[in-house]
């Protein structure tokens, strides 16, 4: 196949993608930029830059219409030369890979990955002599010197470092994970920064608008993401020369999902991922819904039965706490489309939820088993929650199931999966607790169930919905009369499980606005830090959640002080790293509080 040099990217000679007739009804006009003229821009036959972004706009087109084979068909055959085909491809192939957890998933996306980082690199700027390579090194690129197909390389190739940094996030949740995730994104960042000069530099209006979007979103993602860190982290990156600004980050993705270029959408996912997914989360559950709902909705008119916004509606309903709305979407999403059962996974473990915020437990246990069969992301903690699930009905109930509750705890330690050689955070938690049904006469765990809803911030969705708080209270209160009536023979984690029920109260009081009450349940679990053997992690979380009832009270002074205190004063302890995403969010969240307080002292 004959390749006329052209500039970065190179004209290519290729043969249009045709589409079928129902195709192109999926194809929308100017709007959000998917534009209707592939056929126009493939008239000459050749594979330039428009014509890239074009069958691009058109294979996302697909993409968000459930037709993900289609949209790869389009991709895969240019993605040697055009740098937004194997862009394109790779980011498909790290969505799918994300999803599953499937090694052989991961590798593909790396393979796509490496091989996309190639093409960019052929068609980024070369540097001819050692001395231009040594200009570059000191100086980076002068932007009046690329051509737009260099600029938009560059761009590309930072977005797909992002892609792999992201990949190594799901790989491992771990402290040092993300560490290591963060120094492979410097390459990635300091690129972005470099496009950014390039701003000013339009060169073609039609794709000048796609690379500001890239821009847009590659400087937002960043700083949105790297604002989560905990300041211990965020010291070490800002060595290596990283910083991160929430609000800086959030108005570039605004910006971004603002503008009709093919990369809108991409900051509207990163903004609705961070409204309803990291804030929740690692976070403290503060979610602009209203914000989220806003940028949805013109994707949800556009692709009513596309999977994702099926997906994303039920989700915001989800944290609205409208659990009937919620379940009827999720239900939608997995009869819209077969070809992706990845995304049915996604939306078991959503339902596994609801129906467990409503004690529903025979039907979280089907979602929970359904999970358990099908998918491979983490098939520790799906074992881990079918048997807490089924560790809350009746023994009879049980036994209907065919299920063995003890067996199904002593699996989980052999299926925890290792990312090089470092165990997944939630894994190691759950394989803990199930070590008490090792020995030949089990200790069986109190309200398992609740502690993992715990663990995944459920209680702060839950707790938008006072009746089915006050359900949940009753069955925790049922399980501290179980453990005083224990209290004349009391096994060697009583001190333990009495600690975490009171937690659990403890959460349940302060959602349902009985602070006073919740507050002697908090302060019940500190006082018994010395009796506590196992569960080491209880003192530190309740610590942070007493903070977070002294911030509801308005009382700013006591809440820093204790979330300060479980910042500073405990280490070694299960899933340490999450608190401490929590503690950062808890401390960001009273930070805003205090500044506003103060201006509008200021203006009074």
């Amino acid at each position: 196949m004959a390749r006329v040099e052209s500039g970065g990217l190179g004209v290519t000679q290729v043969k249009p993608y045709k589409m079928k007739e129902e195709e192109q009804n999926t194809v929308h006009t100017e709007e959000n930029g998917f534009k209707d003229d592939l056929d126009h821009s493939t008239e000459s036959g050749q594979m330039d830059l428009k014509t890239a972004l074009n069958e691009c706009s058109v294979a996302l087109s697909l993409f968000l219409n459930n037709k993900f084979s289609e949209a790869l068909d389009i991709l895969r055959p240019w993605r040697e030369e055009s740098v937004y085909h194997a862009m394109g491809y790779s980011s498909i192939l790290v969505m799918q890979a994300g999803m599953t957890f499937d090694p052989k998933d991961m590798q593909s996306a790396i393979v796509a990955l490496k091989d996309a980082l190639n093409t960019c690199q052929k068609m980024r700027k070369r540097r001819s002599t050692v001395l231009e390579a040594i200009s570059y090194m000191v100086y980076k690129h002068d932007p009046k010197q690329l051509t737009e197909e260099e600029m938009h390389a560059e761009l590309c190739y930072a977005e797909v470092m992002l892609q792999r940094a992201a990949l190594t996030f799901v790989e491992d949740e771990s402290m040092i994970g993300f560490i290591k995730a963060g120094l492979k994104m410097r390459t990635s960042y300091l690129m972005f920064k470099e496009c950014e000069t390039m701003l000013d530099q339009v060169k073609d209006n039609d794709t000048h608008i796609h690379f500001v979007g890239g821009v847009n979103m590659g400087i937002g993602s960043f700083n949105l993401m790297l604002s989560l860190f905990p300041a211990r982290v965020l010291r070490l990156l800002e060595f290596v020369g990283f910083s991160g600004n929430r609000e800086v980050g959030v108005n570039h993705l605004r910006h971004g999902a603002a503008t009709n270029s093919l990369r809108s959408i991409l900051s509207t996912f990163t903004l609705l991922m961070f409204n309803i997914y990291i804030t929740v989360i690692l976070g403290i559950g503060e979610c602009n819904l209203a914000e989220a709902d806003a940028l949805l909705e013109p994707y949800a008119q556009k692709f009513p039965k596309g999977a994702l916004m099926l997906f994303y509606t039920a989700r915001i309903a989800v944290l609205k706490g409208d659990f009937e709305t919620a379940q009827r979407k999720f239900l939608e999403c997995i009869a819209v489309q077969q070809e992706w059962h990845q995304i049915h996974h996604l939306c078991y473990w959503e339902l596994m939820w609801i129906h467990s915020f409503q004690q529903d437990w025979l039907e979280a246990y089907r979602y929970a088993d359904l999970l358990c069969k099908e998918s491979k992301w983490s098939q520790a903690v799906y074992m881990f929650q079918k048997a807490s699930i089924l560790s809350m009905l009746t023994a009879e109930e049980v036994k209907k199931t065919g299920e063995d509750i003890v067996e199904l705890f002593r699996q989980v330690e052999s299926l925890r999966l290792r990312f090089a050689g470092k165990s997944v955070p939630t894994e190691k938690f759950a394989a803990r607790k199930a070590r008490r049904y090792n020995s030949p006469n089990p200790i069986k765990l109190v309200v398992p169930a609740l502690e993992m809803m715990y663990v995944w911030n459920g209680f702060a969705i839950v707790g938008k919905r006072p009746e089915l708080t006050q359900n949940i209270l009753l069955t925790i209160e049922k399980a501290e009369e179980d453990l005083k009536n224990d209290a004349g023979n009391p096994s060697v984690y009583h001190a333990d499980d009495q600690s975490l029920v009171q937690m659990l109260k403890g959460l349940c009081l302060r959602h349902l606005g009985r602070l006073e009450q919740a507050e002697h349940c908090f302060n019940y679990v500190i006082s018994s830090e010395k009796s506590i053997k196992y569960d080491h992690y209880l003192v530190p979380f309740t610590m942070c959640e007493l903070g977070l009832l002294y911030k509801q009270q308005g009382d700013v002074e006591k809440a820093i002080m204790y979330i300060e205190k479980a910042k500073l004063n405990y280490k070694n302890y299960s899933m340490e790293s999450r608190l401490h995403f929590r503690i950062h969010a808890a401390l960001s969240s009273l930070a805003d509080e205090e500044k506003v307080a103060q201006e509008h002292s200021m203006t009074a």
